[in-house]
């Protein structure tokens, strides 16, 4: 199977996303080392190697327009990650999440319909291989902290702030 990687460059930083042979999105995030992302991808998708490409078509499309503001494009995105029957709930949950509206883990865990498992969404987001196309930098504390975020506190800043901006 082939498996292909592209970086971008987004005035949050370089973002690289993997696809498979169907394009759809494995793993993705501001970086410019796709090898950061493979241990990312459970080990039934992962693949051995993946080869660079300078554009994935309709995904750099998607990352790229975001970027200039339109926020919608990421939701068409198909997205395939694996683990257990919550988090591949939540993480679906969290493609529902409206750019510029973001949720307290609190209300995400409701949302993904469990009210109490305000660790388990924590967890989602943290497990999230799929950033930005699985928004998971929109959860915050309770109060508005910012929280965790793979790729940095200050992306998940830009990113927050440019949704924000946008609406």
């Amino acid at each position: 199977m082939t498996i292909h990687h592209c970086t971008v460059d987004t005035p949050a930083g370089p973002f690289t996303a993997i696809v498979d042979a169907d394009g759809v999105v494995l793993a993705s995030g501001w970086t410019p080392d796709a090898a950061v992302l493979i241990p990312l991808i459970h080990p039934r998708l992962r693949p051995a190697t993946t080869v660079a490409r300078t554009d994935l078509g309709a995904v750099t499309r998607a990352v790229t327009d975001y970027h200039a503001g339109d926020l919608s494009c990421i939701d068409s995105i198909p997205v395939k990650q694996h683990s257990g029957e919550f988090l591949e709930h939540a993480w679906d949950v969290l493609r529902k999440v409206p750019a510029g509206e973001p949720v307290t883990y609190t209300e995400f865990a409701a949302l993904a319909g469990r009210p109490a498992a305000v660790r388990g969404a924590a967890s989602a987001c943290a497990r999230n291989a799929a950033a930005l196309f699985v928004p998971c930098h929109r959860v915050l504390r309770v109060g508005g902290a910012l929280g965790g975020f793979r790729w940095g506190l200050p992306t998940k800043r830009w990113l927050l702030s440019h949704e924000h901006a946008d609406r």
